[in-house]
């Protein structure tokens, strides 16, 4: 489980990221220089402001108007009325720049890459840890790097076989506005970031990036201190400048903290970076403390905990590929190369840990790594796919508590998308929209009407997110979240859809205005991107009408408001199949303008919804169409929902084949698709440009076609590809509360291990007679049998905190 090269990183999308959900570095692993671009995850441009739009309450009737006439064109124009300002960016915090001296004669001295023997790069999976050796002449030296969760700093270590080796210059650096100065012993950086930072595609703005007067500024203030100890009896620090100077160390262990004042209720930016300060110097204390292998210790034993509880394993022929370098195998990959793909998918799951933590802000459109002061698409939440689909395999890959700071930003969303449902549309609930960012903005983005309705206008983002809400209750089971947390935000934002519906001139129920994200439709000769009743739309709305439905019987709470919600849910515009066989996208059977588009929205229903189900043939064959016509091909995370639809409808061979193109190596950013979609040389997720959700995806893509649970029981292997015929995994969820561990050869499970966490009965499908279930005392379990539509299935009884082994024949 490692990504392993035999150079140093040439660029950004070469350095390998460490974090421990707040704190983020990207590591590029210089022989003569080492840098670390640093990020904290609270580093946001502006500040809370007033986003809503009260024009758009009135602009609304119009809209309607002309969708309902017809006027796809004018109901666009009319909707850029309705926008509000755009998000605020997501900010680098800076760099860590270390100058190394090898020795007195010049050859030394100008140490790089090609005088470096022996050079390897790797980041460890299992331990959660950064590494880089080479020689210098006849020294090894050696770098060890982590970002510590439990005592909040990145730590490196350097180390060198000979004594007094080890010399260099550190020095901070920000992008942003800063300071360097020396605080006692220690390095420290303070900066402060821009009131505005609109994005490049506002072009309307002359001037993107704006500062505030430092002393009277409601932006974000931020600092960074850096703490050295050098080893050795010929050691020495010394401070040149803004610099940090060690010379003739045997070892030397760095230490570096960072804060921002969000949260902190202060204008004045000296009095914010000297709470900071305070803080970081706590901090620093506290870990500096500690010896090394003490910090390094309970790093891995935290880390431990959430990595080490999955375990995969595909094939047996992954020995004779390991000793590649990373890059290298993702360029000569071939489908026998099962343990690249065991590699991404750990992957998946170390950037989660390394990106969202409890308490924390959710992972963003670049996890928490970012360089640019104005980043793609403001390294924002995008709520139309990409912030959800980051969160796809928090649940089946066993990571439940990184999927918190989603579900408390969910609840943040809540109340601020309660003030926009009221000003903008005069609806009870509450709403989101397209964008948000760490402000929780809900309105809509567009800067009033700069934007293009197709990707700035669409009402439905809260809806998607509740769905995460129902999720992390289905897989964990706590009916204390379900009843305090969860359900309160899902009935307020079905009280939102409820106001929202209105009756078509056919009698259905239907949304207006409505888009189906980032894809426009052809009428007339004509692009348009407002119209009524997407699929999208009214598929999320089943959606969460469907798990509130569930959530108030199980609480046994709100039986009027229950049937409100069952019997609006059947009135909803249903699902409609096209003329060239496809689910429909939209209200009437549209052309696309884009038949290849890398968003598949109209297919929700299937993956992450559960709408359509195995048994509903005719849809099925719909989704079938509706994914050869979007083809195999698309960005890194729309790769990975076509291989979760694929997987969903059981079809492992097609799923490895649209799975197997994240495998294409990107060595240029590009940008919105240029040279196709896939995967960098440290294998973040190519967009292109990079987005984690690429990653992500691909994880959730993999856990679902080795298990599956949406339809009220679960499934072994749903979509096996043959390549993959025999393996094994340990530690993925299913929902009602079970974690499982299976064998299997030949395509079939041989055995399987069922830990239940809640108690629940536990059904399963079985393709195969299952000879019997052992309880933990070694007993014979009572098994139910039976055959439905032609399927076969076992249900058994299960105790809480017992573990199930069922034998196969």
């Amino acid at each position: 489980m490692k990504l392993q090269y035999r150079r140093p990183a040439k660029s950004w999308n070469d350095a390998l990221p460490i974090g421990n959900g707040r704190l983020g570095a990207m590591i590029f692993g210089g022989v003569k220089e080492e840098l670390l671009q640093l990020n904290e995850e609270t580093l946001w441009s502006g500040s809370k402001t007033d986003w809503n739009n009260p024009a758009a309450a009135a602009v609304l009737p119009e809209v309607r108007e002309a969708i309902r006439l017809g006027r796809y064109k004018e109901a666009d124009a009319l909707c850029k009325k309705m926008m509000g300002p755009y998000t605020q960016s997501y900010l680098p915090l800076g760099d860590l720049k270390l100058i190394f001296c090898y020795g007195a004669n010049e050859d030394a001295e100008s140490a790089s890459t090609e005088n470096a023997t022996n050079y390897y790069r790797e980041l460890d999976l299992s331990a959660g840890c950064f590494r880089t050796s080479f020689n210098i002449q006849d020294v090894l030296y050696t770098r060890e790097a982590f970002c510590s969760y439990p005592n909040q700093a990145i730590v490196m270590k350097m180390q060198a076989s000979r004594p007094a080796s080890i010399s260099f210059s550190a020095e901070l650096s920000s992008p942003l506005q800063y300071t360097t100065q020396i605080v006692g012993d220690d390095l420290s950086i303070h900066g402060l970031a821009p009131e505005k930072d609109y994005p490049a595609y506002y072009r309307a703005m002359k001037e993107h990036i704006v500062y505030g007067n430092p002393e009277d500024t409601s932006a974000l203030s931020f600092a960074g201190q850096l703490r050295v100890q050098a080893e050795g009896k010929d050691a020495v620090i010394s401070l040149e400048g803004e610099k940090l100077v060690v010379e003739n160390a045997d070892r030397v262990i760095l230490y570096f903290c960072a804060s921002t004042s969000y949260g902190v209720d202060e204008r004045s930016h000296t009095k914010r970076v000297e709470k900071l300060d305070e803080c970081l110097a706590k901090q620093l204390a506290e870990v500096s403390a500690m010896s090394y292998a003490d910090v390094s210790r309970c790093h891995q034993e935290d880390y431990s905990k959430l990595f080490h509880r999955v375990r995969l394993r595909l094939g047996e022929n992954r020995q004779k590929y390991e000793e590649k370098d990373t890059d290298l195998r993702v360029k000569e990959y071939t489908t026998d190369d099962t343990g690249l793909v065991e590699l991404l998918f750990q992957y998946g799951r170390y950037l989660l840990i390394a990106s969202s933590r409890p308490g924390g802000k959710p992972a963003n459109l670049q996890g928490i790594w970012n360089k640019e002061v104005q980043p793609p698409w403001s390294s924002n939440y995008t709520i139309n796919i990409n912030t959800e689909m980051n969160y796809w395999h928090a649940e089946t890959c066993n990571l439940s508590e990184c999927h918190l700071p989603l579900l408390d930003f969910i609840q943040e969303l809540a109340e601020n998308g309660k003030e926009t449902a009221r000003i903008n549309y005069n609806t009870r609930g509450w709403v989101a929209h397209h964008n948000t960012d760490g402000w929780g903005q809900t309105a809509p983005v567009g800067a009033y009407g700069d934007g293009d309705p197709v990707w700035a206008y669409w009402p439905m983002g809260g809806v998607w997110l509740c769905q995460h809400l129902w999720e992390h209750y289905a897989f964990g089971g706590d009916k204390e979240y379900l009843a305090k947390h969860a359900y309160p935000i899902m009935k307020e934002a079905a009280l939102f859809c409820l106001d929202w519906l209105f009756e078509g001139e056919d009698g259905w129920l239907i949304t207006a205005p409505s888009t189906s994200p980032e894809h426009k439709f052809r009428y007339d000769g004509k692009l348009a991107a407002v119209c009524e009743a997407t699929t999208m739309d009214m598929t999320l709305i089943w959606d969460l009408f469907t798990n509130l439905i569930e959530a108030a019987k199980i609480l046994e709470i709100d039986a009027e408001f229950r049937t409100t919600l069952l019997e609006t849910r059947e009135r909803l515009y249903p699902l409609q199949v096209g003329k060239r066989g496809q689910l429909q996208e939209w209200y009437h059977d549209f052309d696309d303008e884009d038949e290849l588009h890398r968003h598949p929205s109209h297919l929700f229903p299937l993956y992450p919804g559960r709408q359509i189900l195995s048994d509903d043939s005719k849809y099925l064959d719909a989704i079938r169409r509706s994914l050869d016509i979007r083809g195999d091909l698309s960005t890194g995370w729309g790769l990975a929902w076509r291989a979760l639809l694929w997987a969903r409808l059981e079809d492992g061979e097609r799923t490895l084949k649209v799975f197997n193109n994240q495998f294409n190596l990107l060595e240029a950013d590009g940008f919105n698709y240029h040279n196709g979609g896939g995967v960098y040389a440290n294998l973040l997720g190519a967009h292109p440009p990079f987005q984690i959700d690429g990653n992500f995806g691909s994880s959730a893509a993999i856990g679902e076609m080795l298990l599956q649970s949406h339809q009220g029981f679960i499934q072994f292997l749903p979509a096996l590809p043959k390549v993959w015929g025999e393996g094994e995994f340990c530690g993925l969820k299913a929902r009602g509360g079970f974690v499982i561990d299976l064998t299997w050869s030949d395509e079939k499970p041989k055995s399987a291990k069922i830990y239940s966490q809640r108690g629940n009965p536990c059904k399963l499908l079985v393709n195969e007679t299952i000879s019997r279930v052992i309880d933990s005392a070694g007993q014979t379990v009572e098994v139910k049998l039976e055959k439905v539509n032609g399927k076969r299935f076992c249900e058994f009884d299960t105790k809480l905190g017992e573990t199930y082994t069922l034998e196969f024949n």
